[in-house]
């Protein structure tokens, strides 16, 4: 439904001419991306706005501020490579030098300048990316691959006695944050609360400005101590790197890091594991050999990306865009989610994608996600781990009644209610030995079980050199 756009203050009844609400202030009114609407079904959205204004659409965004919201592929790929046209500047935004964007806006953590490389552009950019690149390159990839064994594992002990579960809360929602803690090289005990404030600030909600003083509150204590006492973990690699960071962006970038591999890696996981759940096309596939669990990751990430909507690339001057005039200063949204549905890639969105990366899940350019490759590993194993343990989940209510909560960024999946046939968990296994240099995980305090979906119980055994994939899919 279109809204008319309640008019900033200070800019009177219609929009000043410059900015990308004008025309549309005129002819009934811009579409929010954050109201009723965009929440209940944000791809219906994208390509309603497609329909209506082509490749670039003009939206409202928070506080009805306007913004344009890229929905085509190459169009999106020309933002995102064209930082010299399109930079990554917050201060650039003509709305926030006039005044018109309130100081508790939700969309503060998004668009408050930081010294951070996403926040940069050219030679400052390549210095502090060269340090997180780097820096994520030291870990030992199958290190990371036992760290998520060890957590998927434990945190499947805590629901595998019940036979029921929202594997939402119980495993998509922990997972990244307990391994990417750990990775950072932040205490145990902060995960389950750093998982909480993450969700809270990058939901945009009345708190979220107070979430992100929690999160970089402990992260500034991070610093302060892995300076006295470095170790094998990200926090001491920045602290150390050759590019010489301040302790404010150690800081920052370790913020980044982390609420990125969170948001990203825990839709990811609980993206996959509906689709695998409820996508015909995917069992099919799966139980025909056709498809790898990396496969299914590649293919969610067109169908579903984790973020939909990433904020923002600010104009550097007049230019044209998707057959749009856009102005200096102009907020640009990338349009993750609309561009990998573009029909002028993807004529068919049923045809399989199998073996194409091209999807724009990370971005795309010199702000292209630098730890996706970590994120595909908590995801991929966190997954097999899963399934291999609990081979015959099943969704334990409708597909048509799950629900998600759609905000500026991204769709959350609220709750995945699944049933299996309860069993034991096995005996503790004697601590493994650590990859050298690496902290030791503590065991997770118990999280709360979701109340039974179904009243009766199914108990099966689990086959044996069966796959886990056949075990699963012969029971959907």
């Amino acid at each position: 439904m279109s809204t008319t756009p309640t008019p900033a203050p200070g800019t009177g009844s219609t929009p000043p001419p410059e900015c990308p609400a004008h025309a549309a202030a005129t002819t009934g009114g811009l579409h929010r991306l954050h109201g009723a609407e965009a929440q209940a079904d944000p791809l219906a959205l994208y390509e309603k706005l497609r329909a209506e204004h082509g490749p670039v659409a003009p939206v409202l965004v928070s506080g009805d501020l306007p913004a344009w919201l890229v929905l085509g592929h190459r169009e999106n790929l020309d933002v995102a490579r064209t930082s010299s046209r399109f930079a990554r500047d917050p201060r650039g935004w003509r709305d926030m030098r006039e005044g018109r964007v309130p100081a508790d806006t939700p969309l503060g953590p998004m668009v408050s300048w930081v010294p951070v490389c996403n926040f940069t552009d050219g030679p400052a950019h390549e210095r502090l990316r060269s340090a997180v690149v780097e820096s994520l390159e030291r870990f030992d990839k199958r290190g990371i691959r036992r760290y998520v064994t060890r957590f998927a594992n434990q945190l499947v002990d805590q629901i595998a006695r019940e036979g029921y579960a929202d594997l939402v809360s119980a495993f998509s929602d922990q997972l990244p944050m307990l391994v990417m803690t750990q990775l950072i090289g932040a205490p145990d005990e902060h995960g389950p609360l750093l998982v909480n404030a993450a969700r809270d600030m990058l939901q945009g909600t009345e708190t979220a400005l107070q979430s992100d003083r929690y999160v970089t509150a402990t992260l500034e204590s991070l610093v302060v101590e892995r300076k006295a006492k470095p170790a094998r973990d990200l926090a001491s690699w920045l602290i150390e790197h050759p590019a010489d960071l301040t302790d404010t962006e150690v800081l920052m970038h370790l913020r980044v890091v982390l609420i990125a591999a969170y948001e990203t890696t825990a839709n990811l996981i609980a993206n996959t594991l509906r689709t695998v759940l409820t996508d015909p096309r995917f069992r099919a596939s799966l139980s025909g050999g056709h498809m790898t669990l990396p496969d299914a990751l590649e293919q969610v990430l067109w169908d579903d990306p984790p973020i939909n909507t990433i904020i923002g690339r600010w104009a550097t001057g007049d230019t044209q865009l998707g057959g749009q005039q856009v102005k200096a200063g102009d907020m640009i949204l990338l349009g993750l989610a609309a561009g990998n549905a573009d029909p002028q890639i993807r004529p068919d969105p049923a045809a399989s994608v199998h073996g194409n990366r091209s999807h724009l899940a990370f971005s795309s350019g010199p702000h292209e996600c630098p730890g996706q490759d970590i994120g595909r590993a908590i995801a991929d194993t966190g997954i097999e781990v899963l399934l291999d343990r609990l081979p015959d989940l099943q969704l334990a209510v409708d597909a048509s009644e799950l629900q998600w909560r759609g905000t500026l960024m991204s769709r959350h999946l609220l709750s995945l209610p699944v049933r299996f046939a309860p069993r034991a968990a096995p005996d503790p296994l004697p601590q493994e030995e650590q990859p050298a240099g690496h902290p030791v995980h503590a065991v997770i305090p118990p999280q709360p079980t979701a109340a039974p979906a179904v009243a009766g119980r199914r108990r099966r055994g689990r086959g044996r050199g069966v796959s886990w994939w056949k075990r699963l899919l012969g029971r959907v």
